[in-house]
């Protein structure tokens, strides 16, 4: 199974990526599964960097270098263009001061001889500067192809940067980045939007009973109700621990609490059980929400903390409610 998908995403087959492949599908490493599913939900492509993270985070247990190599890379191209930019320069001047010498001689010596001599002269260095200039094309082109690359590698590890490997949710930092543009939306443009904190109810008691494995598994149930609730521009994301946001973009807080009351009650309603032959009952799984919407003079930090007041309304109110 693991061979016919790597050459599927055109993945070299070799003893790192294989690994990487191999436990995906033996299942024994559940962390790199949920990883390479997230990747494989975002559309995300398996390039060189992408797969020596996923080796040196769930195979090899190192730290990944993917942005540093990048960054070398990055680097390593721009010297290279200054490189050919300086030799065009470099090329041009020469160029001109041949011109200006062969002028010089001109005006010295006016004679029919002395001008075949400049012609031949200046059609020489032209076709060195068009020779020089056909190789930097040639240069430039090949710079171009790796800047492309290098673009399209940069895309695809902004993607893992912004999602969350157990839920394949957005991560915390993506949902900064589109609750900064919300407040600036708002305070520009006088935008809504509205943010729902979703926490899971006692959600340490599925830990400490079942384990860290099926504490997942409940994190991940409520990723996905998350994710088949919410529609059209709307934002989801795992904050961190048990608990999520949702941004409701041009949302009024009424329709964000019917939003979030659908939420409550997809989840709540469903029953989760674990095993294969899906014997063992966890019960109903429930969860509490708080909102709150964008005013004037809100920040991320503020709308977050009013947001949060709510869910802490939510839970000593007996949890499995909304409250905004």
């Amino acid at each position: 199974m693991a061979v016919p998908q790597m050459s599927a995403l055109n993945i070299p087959v070799t003893p790192e990526n294989y690994a990487i492949w191999y436990q995906y599908y033996s299942e024994t490493n559940l962390d790199l599964k949920r990883a390479i599913d997230g990747l494989l939900a975002n559309k995300v492509e398996f390039t060189a960097s992408v797969n020596q993270g996923l080796y040196n985070n769930f195979i090899n247990d190192q730290s990944p270098e993917v942005i540093e190599n990048v960054q070398i890379e990055t680097q390593i191209l721009i010297n290279s263009l200054v490189s050919k930019i300086n030799d065009l320069s470099s090329g041009t001047s020469n160029f001109s001061s041949s011109l200006s010498s062969f002028s010089d001689e001109l005006q010295s010596d006016p004679s029919p001889q002395s001008f075949n001599k400049m012609l031949v002269n200046v059609s020489a260095e032209v076709e060195k500067v068009l020779f020089h200039n056909e190789l930097m094309r040639a240069d430039i082109d090949t710079l171009g192809s790796e800047l492309v690359t290098l673009k399209e590698e940069m895309v695809n590890l902004s993607k893992v940067a912004m999602t969350d490997e157990l839920t394949s949710l957005n991560n915390r930092r993506a949902y900064e980045i589109f609750a900064l543009e919300q407040v600036n939306l708002f305070t520009q443009n006088h935008v809504p939007c509205c943010l729902l904190m979703v926490d899971i109810d006692h959600f340490k008691n599925f830990n400490d009973t079942y384990g860290h494995l099926i504490g997942d598994k409940v994190l991940a149930f409520v990723a996905f109700a998350l994710k088949q609730t919410v529609k059209g521009n709307d934002f989801v994301a795992r904050y961190g621990g048990e608990e999520f946001v949702v941004l409701l973009p041009n949302t009024d807080l009424e329709d964000a609490l019917t939003v979030a009351e659908h939420i409550r009650e997809r989840i709540a309603g469903k029953q989760l059980t674990i095993g294969k032959e899906k014997k063992q009952q966890l019960g109903n799984i429930t969860v509490s929400v708080g909102a709150a919407c964008i005013q004037p003079g809100d920040d991320v930090e503020t709308l977050l903390t009013r947001a949060d007041d709510m869910l802490y309304q939510a839970k000593s109110n007996g949890r499995n409610c909304v409250k905004g």
